[in-house]
């Protein structure tokens, strides 16, 4: 097997090639990277319920320099990037990072989140009402993308004058999981352009706050939880986590739904009944999120392979959640699966704290899908993927119909 993640065809479909590290060396070496790849669902749980041997501090603790390389001059810019990234909370282990997490999981539990349906499904309906206008549309660009950035946005509490710009900035910042040597200044630029337009409302909230989530991290800056840098980088986290995640469960749902027309149509048949498990299902079958970092704190044995203190390793949810020792005929898409313990969204002490908002999101969607269109059809079949080995994104999903 070729160890290069980066690889066209293995970022095109990474079951193949994962599905098979799993099944032939699931803790496997990769020697041109230099980390260890992990494909097996018991062992991600497991690793991922055991922070303090493998710490998510990556951005803050990892000693070398990135993979695949960048070019010598950029790598200023990657120390400031470093800095920048290690102040978000998930870049911390117990006890800053439940800390830092409980002074924002009230946002985010159901009692909270479940008032923002309304909310989701008003957005839906407007998106779906300009998209029918026409005969085709991009679910990606027309309905995946202002969907959550409309909701993250509102949560957050960034100025309505603002978000014009996000979609344009927030995008900058997948450039960590790519491969090209240049990334480093594309990723900079975003996060300055982000942290500059941020800034001034932080600064307003910390004289005047208000009811949204920057009040919140504000509130827990002047506590002493946060300094006001990590105010600034939390936001950002959680605009490209609630961003970016929710466009892929959008998209690579829909999808999944295009080409399997018998659970579309089992769906249509029963969308409120269905629609909670047709997402738990979306979230298995293809997660937004292909795969993360961890760092090796000290010496461990998997597998009756020795993983070194400070050595890097990757955990595929793509390679996991699709595990025959997990997951009964794992490579169906069956939105019936009643028995469905997906990691889509982690495991252990860093579980996807908006996990449960983007739940609703996925849910409304699916339903409103279902409730307008009989069928829906590729307009072409030459779809391409986000070369990134974190996310899981289609870059377009062009759509035709046949209306309910």
């Amino acid at each position: 097997m070729v160890d290069d993640m980066f690889d066209p065809e293995v970022l095109a479909d990474p079951y193949r090639y994962y599905g098979r590290l799993r099944d032939e060396d699931p803790v496997h070496w990769n020697a041109r990277y230099e980390l260890w790849v992990i494909t097996r669902y018991d062992d991600v749980v497991w690793l991922t319920k055991h922070p303090e041997v493998f710490s998510n501090a990556v951005w803050r603790t990892d000693p070398r320099p990135p993979y695949p390389a960048i070019a010598d001059s950029d790598m200023t810019l990657y120390e400031r990037i470093r800095r920048f990234m290690g102040d978000q909370f998930i870049q911390f282990d117990r006890p800053q990072h439940l800390e830092m997490r409980n002074t924002l999981m009230p946002d985010f539990r159901p009692e909270a989140t479940e008032p923002w349906r309304r909310v989701v499904r008003r957005a839906i309906d407007d998106l779906l009402d300009r998209a029918m206008a026409n005969d085709r549309m991009d679910v990606v660009a027309e309905l995946a993308t202002p969907l959550p950035l409309l909701v993250i946005a509102e949560l957050l509490g960034v100025p309505e004058e603002q978000r014009g710009n996000l979609c344009h900035l927030v995008p900058l910042l997948l450039n960590t999981g790519r491969g090209e040597t240049d990334r480093m200044r594309p990723l900079a630029e975003g996060i300055q352009a982000l942290m500059d337009i941020l800034a001034p409302t932080v600064d307003a909230r910390l004289v005047q706050p208000a009811s949204d989530l920057i009040s919140v991290l504000v509130a827990a800056h002047r506590a002493g939880t946060f300094t006001r840098h990590q105010v600034l980088a939390n936001i950002v986290l959680m605009l490209v986590a609630g961003y970016q995640t929710t466009i892929n469960l959008i998209s690579n749902g829909t999808l999944a739904f295009i080409r399997h027309p018998a659970q579309w149509q089992l769906l249509r048949g029963d969308p409120e009944g269905l629609a909670a498990r047709a997402t738990e299902e979306c979230l298995r079958y293809e997660p937004p999120i292909k795969s993360i970092q961890r760092i090796c704190t000290r010496d461990i044995e998997m597998r009756g392979k020795l993983i070194k203190h400070h050595d890097r390793l990757r955990y595929f949810l793509t390679a996991a959640n699709r595990d025959p020792a997990a997951f009964a005929d794992p490579d169906a898409f069956d939105i019936t699966r009643a028995h469905n313990p997906h990691i889509a969204f982690g495991a252990g002490p860093h579980f996807c704290i908006g996990a449960t908002l983007a739940r609703i999101e996925g849910q409304e969607l699916f339903k409103a899908l279902a409730a307008r269109f009989a069928r829906l059809e590729l307009a072409t079949e030459a779809l391409e993927y986000d070369a990134s080995i974190t996310f899981r994104s289609l870059m377009s999903l062009p759509v035709t119909w046949v209306a309910a």
